[in-house]
């Protein structure tokens, strides 16, 4: 854990990073008896043993007492007389009890010491921070978010002013107000580095006092925020400035309650119709200067699961990127953009959020993929240099995207090949720019309540102003830039996981209504020697394809890695490629689905 306001430090090791280090990343063989594990129990002749879940392994035979029965999912650590039950989490078959689990395996500690419970609900009650503010209230304020948020980071005001311009008002929770520097609450968020959320839960960074109540901009509440107020004349800022504010907001809306008001199948309330109307003209010009300034077009979709009274995953619907969330993404990139502009002008130490440029050999290869699937490429240079490899890539992440449009296949395939080309993005306290973005300095400011880093960059933007004297000690800030990249790895694998173990439940329950004969139409979205990953279903299962289950040929993979070839018939299997698949296997709890291709088709 590194504090950047308190004191130097000591060395601690968050449990989620001595798991990473002891496992590797994802899943992996663990010591059974060195910490709690999540397990079944099972009866084997007179004694009751636990079997793990999550990973291959013996199974553990219970000596030292504690809870639990027969097909009970259980967390067992040792104790001095050997295994124990530590808590009955539920039951194996049931999505919920399993992604409890989940998150207990992988270290999340899924509570809070009691001295950071205490702390934030003083916090919450009376802030430590008691200054001045601008009241914005009067301003007519919305929020934007998915209809199963529960906390509210960011709000948003806009007008249109006399002479052509707008004034933007974005709005994010003074999270910064209510954790003392150094104090049990940062060391904490420090620790934890970023909220955690799997289908149905979430681990957060900061306790419900604050994340839920305190910080989080619901409707109708007064609430304290940090304001990034500017002057906009299209997409470009004529003037910034920040203040510490209070705000109240007038209107919590969803994404899809406004897709369907640009739509026009929904009227505006009065009171913030012209406010998101501004809002969206600012978000239109400034959408369309990112694409000229050569950023990612990236398409991604998350899975939206629901379940049911007992926790059975029986849902799920993948949520599009549309004008609403455009809206948005283009104001918090904006803010993101001025904030970090302001600190590296002034040489303020602070976190930046870093996307450094391709590799021009790494882009080479990419274009040289997509052009064996015959995917639209834009032409290279012999000799390129980063900055080159960083516009193209971008050009290259349009011409997939339209592909993807135009053809209806390779959406998942196609973009994945697009971002292993890159580099991952970090955090440091060097300002290295954000090539993904094609902004020169940017960092992260506008979820303070589920990023520590966003923390960070509050706490340097509002010394820098002058408004307060905490500001990050520099020489701690490349340590919780290392922590930060760390813990948000490891929160986007088990999130991954999480959607992983929900789709195999829902396979499940598929195969059990409709029989295990049947057949899917799906689409190769990742291949390796072993053979072809394969997405398939309206409801996006995902599986493993063996080249030793696929009949009639040995196949091999191609130089590139675009395609299993055939050594008899010379047939290929393609990245986007679609293909008829039956389940073979499916392991629900470890979100595994093995496949197979039906005898005779092709």
């Amino acid at each position: 854990m590194v504090d950047v306001h308190g004191p130097a430090p000591s060395g601690e090791v968050s449990a989620s990073a001595r798991a990473a280090e002891r496992r590797g990343p994802g899943r992996g063989g663990r010591a059974p008896l060195e910490e709690p594990q999540v397990a079944v129990l099972e009866r084997r002749g007179r004694f009751l043993t636990a079997a793990p879940i999550f990973e291959r392994g013996r199974p553990l035979t219970l000596k030292g007492g504690g809870e639990g029965a027969p097909g009970d999912l259980v967390l067992v650590a040792p104790g001095k007389r050997g295994v124990r039950v530590l808590r009955v989490l539920g039951r194996p078959d049931r999505a919920r009890d399993v992604l409890e689990g989940l998150m207990l395996d992988r270290g999340l500690r899924r509570s809070f010491p009691h001295r950071v419970e205490q702390e934030a609900e003083d916090a919450a009650v009376e802030p430590p921070w008691t200054g001045p503010r601008r009241d914005l209230t009067a301003l007519p304020t919305f929020t934007i978010d998915p209809e199963d948020a529960r906390d509210f980071d960011d709000a948003i005001s806009a007008r249109a002013e006399p002479g052509g311009t707008t004034r933007v008002w974005i709005h994010i929770a003074d999270v910064s107000a209510f954790v003392r520097p150094g104090g049990e609450v940062e060391r904490e968020a420090a620790r934890r580095g970023t909220s955690v959320y799997v289908p149905g839960a979430v681990e957060p960074m900061l306790p419900e006092a604050l994340s839920n109540r305190a910080c989080s901009l619901v409707p109708g509440e007064d609430r304290l925020a940090v304001t990034v107020e500017l002057e906009m004349e299209g997409s470009d800022v004529r003037s910034a400035a920040f203040h510490r504010s209070r705000i109240r907001s007038d209107a919590r809306l969803t994404y899809e309650q406004v897709d369907r008001l640009f739509a026009g199948e929904e009227l505006a309330d009065a009171l913030w119709s012209e406010a998101l109307a501004a809002a969206r003209g600012v978000a239109r010009a400034l959408s369309g200067r990112r694409e000229q300034r050569g950023s990612l077009e990236v398409d991604s979709r998350e899975p939206r699961f629901d379940f049911d009274g007992e926790g059975h995953a029986v849902g799920v619907a993948f949520e599009a990127q549309t004008e609403s969330h455009r809206v948005i993404e283009e104001l918090m990139i904006l803010a993101n953009e001025q904030v970090a502009s302001y600190l590296a002008d002034r040489r303020a130490p602070t976190l930046y959020r870093v996307h450094e440029r391709p590799d021009p050999q790494a882009i080479d290869f990419l274009v040289e993929r997509l052009a064996s699937l015959g995917v639209p490429t834009p032409p290279v240079p012999e000799t390129m240099s980063p900055q080159q490899a960083g516009a193209l890539v971008g050009e290259a992440s349009r011409l997939v995207a339209a592909h993807v449009r135009a053809t209806g296949r390779g959406r998942a395939a196609f973009t994945s090949l697009v971002l292993r080309s890159l580099k991952q993005a970090y955090y440091t306290p060097k300002n290295l720019g954000h090539a993904g973005l094609a902004s020169p300095r940017y960092c992260h400011f506008t979820s303070p309540i589920r990023r520590y880093p966003d923390l960070v960059a509050h706490r340097a933007l509002l010394s820098a102003l002058g408004i307060d004297e905490t500001a990050p000690r520099s020489e701690a800030l490349a340590d919780a830039g290392e922590q930060s990249s760390r813990t948000e790895r490891e929160a986007l694998s088990v999130e991954r996981d999480a959607d992983d173990v929900c789709l195999a439940f829902l396979l499940e329950r598929r195969l059990a209504e409709h029989g295990r004969e049947e057949r899917f139409d799906g689409e190769v979205v990742g291949l390796i020697g072993a053979g072809a990953f394969v997405r398939f279903g309206d409801e996006g299962f995902e599986g493993f394809l063996p080249v030793r289950r696929m009949r009639e040929d040995w196949w091999n993979l191609n130089e590139v890695g675009t395609a299993l070839v055939g050594e008899r018939s010379g047939r290929e299997l393609r990245l986007g490629d679609p293909v008829v698949v039956e389940v073979g296997r499916v392991e629900a709890p470890r979100g595994r689905v093995d496949l197979y291709a039906p005898a005779g088709v092709e």
